[in-house]
């Protein structure tokens, strides 16, 4: 059968464009809703960001066909662009830019919601600048780095009205840069990243939280800001509650036999929020490649949504007790982005689509030299290898999900570069699961189609895992993609 590369799936934009600090906005534009993504653009490669914005949407009706309208805002000092924010008022889009390394921040305007957006003013509004235009017109503004202060906007959203300024309406975290003002929430605290938004009747801050205690659930230690948390209100600018967290970047958490828990994923900073769209609503959030937080990618997650009797917003993975929400929980990190159902098996898929990437070290004191990680890739060539490097002995490389749609899969082809002499498996379902398939290959000096027959042909939506061996203490493969056969 003829064989495409996937179309879809987490990252969900093509994965050689790194547009992290995704804020997602639905407009309608010439009689067409469409879903736009603003984000900082990692170009730079040698620190955060790029010197440009680029705009990207997709119908709602096909989330996984994304179009790319160009550069949108060009920095106009040479400096880098941090993450922006766009709103519509009337019939106009303001893109709020976070000029010179995000110490700045200034206005622009387009009649479009994919710009270009001309003719900045500046504004006195701080840090990863977030904006909500509420239902009756009037604007509001969350700013901030370790403290966040919110202020109610002037009409032409140029200006904030002094006389509303809200200095921490929620807490922020401990780190060397926060201020000691009897402010501080180690549970909770705020650490970058405002986004506010209205749900269900609620005013809500979607924020990166920096967690100083552990959450052993998650394997997480102090301190981490993999998060994209929440607060929320009954009012624009005040009341604020801590609601709980909605995602985390630390791909699957796994439990060892130890009962220990562990991230399989190289966590680092994230930004992003929600949006609606046909009635589901979502959590953008990003992700990292490479060994730093350069080249980060864009993700999305299904999430549930519910207000409980009392007036409490839960957000995430929710748990209900006859019929009434009464917790949630971050999201699950996954491979499968918008494709809800999984991954079609049959389509060539990338490895660096892993949500698992784990070689039994532990990722959050492990050298990040010694792990096995996405190798960055900015070629924009439809087929351009975007392998997982620096695989060692005991690696397992999971996705979730992939999906056969009822069709049985007799084996699976992988592209890969062997090091040495080492053996493949393919688990489904838990990474310390049963193996379905297992080949031994042999050092190979390019990149080979290398097919493991399964034991016997399966169906369905499966977590897959492939495990490699060697008796080698030095990396050992570089894997490319792999899809399965009838």
């Amino acid at each position: 059968m003829n064989k495409e590369f996937l179309k879809g799936g987490n990252p969900y934009l093509p994965l050689w464009e790194h547009v992290p600090d995704g804020e997602p906005k639905v407009f309608e534009y010439n009689g067409e809703k469409r879903v736009y993504i603003y984000g900082s653009h990692d170009t730079l490669r040698t620190e955060y960001c790029g010197l440009d914005y680029v705009c990207w949407s997709a119908s709602v009706d096909d989330l996984n066909d994304w179009t790319c309208h160009g550069i949108c805002f060009s920095s106009p000092d040479g400096q880098p662009l941090f993450a922006p924010d766009v709103v519509q008022k009337g019939d106009t889009f303001y893109m709020f830019v976070s000029e010179a390394r995000g110490s700045k921040c200034s206005v622009a305007s387009s009649k479009n919601p994919a710009g270009p957006f001309l003719d900045p003013v500046d504004t006195s509004i701080g840090f990863d600048p977030g904006v909500l235009v509420d239902d009756d017109g009037k604007a509001y503004a969350f700013w901030g780095f370790c403290g966040v202060s919110c202020a109610e906007l002037s009409d032409d959203l140029s200006r904030i009205k002094k006389d509303t300024i809200h200095e921490n309406p929620i807490g922020h975290c401990s780190a060397p840069w926060s201020k000691n003002d009897g402010h501080i929430d180690y549970q909770a605290g705020f650490f970058e990243a405002s986004s506010p938004r209205k749900i269900l009747g609620k005013y809500v801050l979607i924020y990166s939280k920096n967690y100083n205690v552990p959450v052993e659930e998650l394997g997480v230690v102090p301190n981490c800001n993999g998060f994209l948390s929440y607060a929320y209100s009954d009012h624009p600018l005040t009341g604020y509650v801590y609601g709980g967290d909605i995602s985390f970047n630390g791909g699957e958490i796994i439990t060892l036999p130890s009962g220990e828990h562990r991230m399989t994923y190289q966590w680092g900073n994230n930004h992003g929020s929600l949006a609606e769209i046909n009635g589901q609503w979502y959590i953008f959030y990003h992700r990292q490649t490479g060994l730093d937080e350069f080249s980060r990618q864009a993700m999305v997650e299904p999430v549930d949504v519910a207000v409980d009797k009392k007036g409490r917003l839960f957000i995430g993975k929710i748990t209900y007790e006859n019929g009434e929400p009464v917790s949630s929980s971050p999201v699950d990190m996954t491979s499968q982005g918008f494709c809800t159902d999984g991954l079609n098996a049959f389509s060539i898929i990338s490895a660096s689509r892993a949500c698992h990437i784990y070689n039994g070290l532990n990722i959050v004191n492990s050298p990040k030299t010694d792990l096995p990680y996405v190798l960055p890739v900015y070629s924009s060539a439809y087929d351009a290898s975007f392998p997982i490097v620096n695989i060692s002995s005991g690696t397992t490389i999971g996705f979730k999900f992939i999906n056969t749609f009822g069709v049985e899969a007799s084996g699976a082809t992988l592209r890969l570069k062997a090091l040495t002499e080492l053996s493949i498996k393919v688990i489904i379902d838990n990474y310390h699961g049963c193996s379905i398939g297992h080949i031994k290959i042999s050092p190979s000096d390019d990149r080979i189609d290398v097919f493991i027959p399964f034991e016997k042909k399966i169906s369905g939506k499966h977590s897959v895992y492939f495990e490699f061996n060697s008796s080698s203490n030095s990396p050992i493969a570089e894997f490319d993609h792999f899809t399965f056969e009838i």
